[in-house]
């Protein structure tokens, strides 16, 4: 009996194998736009996109951040200016896309901007604090897509959006883990509505890496200046000494984090290159070995877990 299961599950390996090795063909004909170049997956993603021979759409916060991807990019790769907290931004990018890419459409639209600050213990925050991040990492993902929509269905091609395992396992407080749920339930609801006209749908879940987003310095940075904002009350209740240990263990975040980024952008790559590309991407091995395990856990377990393992403020029962 354990010999057919083994056999029956090498086997179903083997296809998926096969099945997920089978790439697209024509890429150099293929348009992918991609929001947040100026550094991190998104400029490594541009770079590893044009060396392929796609045709790159690099979206940039800042000018001098689309110039240094230019220049270590051929002359396919072209960049425009996005902020995508803002309408008017977003409209111009997508009339600038609709401009390139023509009766082709929009192969593929990378959702890859956000922001992570400020995350501390969300009574240390109010509302704009959550507004903030939510803005650029929900609603700025949701208002691009909407507005690429059109193009991507014309090309039945690819939306990729990036979410994070705090998307699954909210371990810190702030907008980043609520908005990276949004990003999950938004990307599900999408899949299915989208299946009908032949657009496939990708969510890549990366686990810690050294990018802007997980940069402890300036978590840590952020989280002093949240602190010195807070109520007399919740400094009262927390305590320095819980502000000195939540410093530590964001300081310590470096040693946790994979330096090694293509990790990442090869998921993001398979799902926009490959013919069966997969509905969810964990990427990084404490995203498959921990996070993603932890997700599925009993709540009272996964509670008591990080419950000993975080600080305690000095004034809890």
């Amino acid at each position: 009996m354990w010999l057919y299961l083994v056999a029956l599950v090498g086997l179903w390996k083997l296809l998926r194998l096969f099945r997920e090795r089978q790439v697209v063909s024509h890429l150099q004909d293929k348009y992918v736009f991609i929001t947040g170049c100026d550094s991190g997956f998104g400029n490594l993603l541009a770079r590893q996109l044009d060396r392929r021979g796609m045709r790159v759409l690099a979206a940039c916060l800042t000018e001098e951040g689309a110039e240094q991807l230019r220049s270590k990019t051929s002359d396919r790769l072209e960049t425009v200016i996005l902020d995508v907290t803002k309408t008017e931004s977003i409209v111009s990018a997508t009339q600038w896309v609709k401009e390139r890419v023509g009766n082709r459409g929009l192969w593929g639209l990378v959702n890859n901007a956000g922001i992570s600050i400020p995350s501390c213990p969300n009574e240390w925050l109010n509302k704009q604090d959550f507004a903030s991040v939510l803005d650029v990492n929900l609603l700025g993902m949701i208002e691009v897509t909407l507005n690429m929509l059109p193009l991507v269905r014309k090309a039945r091609g690819r939306v990729v959006n990036v979410s994070s395992v705090m998307g699954r396992v909210s371990f810190v407080g702030g907008g980043y883990a609520v908005s990276k749920y949004g990003v999950e339930a938004f990307s599900d609801s999408l899949r299915r509505e989208l299946s009908y006209f032949g657009v496939k749908v990708a969510i890549i879940e990366p686990g810690g890496f050294k990018t802007c987003v997980t940069n402890s310095d300036r978590l840590s940075s952020n989280t002093k200046m949240t602190w010195d904002k807070a109520s007399s009350e919740v400094k009262n209740i927390y305590g320095e000494k819980f502000l000195s240990s939540y410093l530590t263990r964001l300081n310590g975040l470096d040693k946790m984090c994979s330096s090694d980024l293509s990790v990442v952008t090869d998921c993001m790559e398979h799902a926009l290159t490959s013919c069966h590309p997969r509905t969810r991407y964990s990427a990084g091995w404490d995203a498959k070995l921990f996070f993603l395990p932890l997700s599925y856990m009993p709540t009272f377990l996964v509670d008591a877990l990080l419950y000993w393992t975080s600080p305690k403020p000095e004034n809890s029962l």
